[in-house]
């Protein structure tokens, strides 16, 4: 079984929470959390495949200790992993910003040669602009705990059944 690395920064313990809901809709052991602020470059290169959680702070900025990860995370040979993304903004009082981090996340990790799975669709949403909106949709799961904490769980559910066998390494037939 594909053991996954789900890595995630967070500010207000919103990621954090999201991070524990997405553990467990898999299997005991099929899922590892790291909090990226004691993460190295070998639980990157351990797992099979990778989630990368992030919240969006200020105007559209990285949380500090993701930011102090990039690092470990370029010196890391990533390439061909599937990476799936999530990011958590406040589409409300930041509308022109909204999960920036989550884009300014892909972009790194586009760079590095992974493959990643598990675009979202903005339907639903109201925000001015996004670096995380490409091509028409979300590059990884949008989420807004300020505003919209009552879809969170569907929109987890949907996603994961989505990204979950992409992540576990197995193939969908049909």
């Amino acid at each position: 079984m594909a053991k996954i690395g789900l890595f995630y920064a967070t500010d207000t313990g919103n990621t954090r929470k999201v991070a524990k809901m997405i553990k467990k809709q898999f299997d005991e052991g099929e899922v590892e959390l790291f909090n990226v602020k004691g993460a190295t470059a070998e639980n990157l290169t351990a797992c099979d495949a990778l989630i990368f959680g992030t919240p969006t702070l200020g105007d559209g900025e990285l949380p500090e200790p993701l930011a102090e990860f990039l690092p470990t995370l370029e010196s890391a040979d990533l390439s061909g992993k599937t990476v799936a993304l999530f990011g958590l903004g406040d589409q409300v009082g930041y509308p022109d910003e909204f999960v920036d981090a989550l884009g300014i996340l892909y972009k790194k990790l586009r760079k590095l040669g992974v493959r990643l799975v598990g675009s979202w669709s903005a339907e639903g949403y109201e925000f001015t602009k996004s670096k995380a909106f490409r091509d028409g949709a979300f590059v990884g799961l949008a989420l807004d705990q300020d505003n919209q904490a009552d879809l969170t769980e569907e929109r987890l559910d949907e996603w994961l059944e989505q990204v979950k066998l992409e992540l576990l390494g197995e193939t969908v037939a049909g």
